[in-house]
């Protein structure tokens, strides 16, 4: 068991550290992760002060990368009252304006999950979440302690893309989002991250959580497209500009 030290050199939570195992991003690499103890009680309070420390969550469990010599999976955020478009997604905002998105409760719709099948066929078929189960599917993308929302984008009356985001104190966090791969030109993609930014600014909020950036994984490396960008490098954020 291992122990983490946060907020002001206070407060400590023990922490478990997986084993080292082939890396899902970068190729003969070994990855190991660091959770927050999964005995603990979780709150939301918790996840307010993890996120900002490199944190996601993933289901119940709160995580972070902790491989040995590599930091190449790097957590990152949009500072949203700084964000500027650029042309091609101002595009991209202009050509989905047809879609109507509606905020829905975090529970289990079979269309929900027939989206995200068709959606994990067409663009990760052959990786470790292949033919997923509604268990493994919910157990995935809610927790019983999260302020979890699911983001429904309709095309007249048919789901095109759903997105899940969690509410943090100072921010949004979006955990997934899985879209109609017949939909090639709309960028879903992309609309949902531009979406999710104005979505903050609305609500007040300061900063859209991204997840990680791995500049040398063609999956990961997009989120360097939405500028300006802070990582969190050596436990502080600094801004990226590209």
């Amino acid at each position: 068991m291992n122990y983490l030290k946060f907020i002001n050199n206070r407060h400590f939570f023990s922490t478990v550290t997986t084993p080292p195992q082939k890396c899902s991003y970068l190729p003969n690499r070994l990855a190991t992760t660091v959770f927050i103890d999964p005995f603990l009680h979780k709150d939301n309070a918790l996840y307010d002060n993890l996120a900002p420390r490199g944190f996601r969550r993933s289901g119940e469990q709160l995580y972070r990368p902790n491989c040995q010599g590599c930091n190449a999976c790097i957590a990152v955020r949009i500072p949203v009252e700084l964000f500027t478009p650029r042309r091609s997604q101002r595009r991209v905002w202009r050509k989905n304006q047809d879609l109507k998105v509606s905020a829905v409760a975090p529970v289990f719709k079979p269309a929900h999950f027939n989206l995200y099948c068709r959606y994990l066929a067409a663009r990760h078929q052959g990786g470790s979440m292949d033919n997923p189960t509604p268990d493994e599917y919910m157990q995935f993308l809610t927790s019983y302690w999260s302020k979890t929302t699911f983001y429904e984008f309709r095309l007249e009356k048919q789901l095109v893309m759903l997105a899940i985001v969690d509410r943090l104190e100072n921010g949004l966090s979006a955990v997934y989002t899985f879209f109609e791969p017949d939909y090639p030109t709309r960028s879903l993609g992309v609309y949902s991250i531009l979406w999710f930014i104005y979505e903050a600014k609305r609500l007040n909020l300061e900063s859209l959580y991204l997840g990680y950036w791995i500049k040398d994984c063609q999956k990961m490396s997009y989120k360097a497209e939405y500028q300006p960008l802070e990582y969190y490098y050596q436990e502080r954020w600094l801004m990226i500009n590209c």
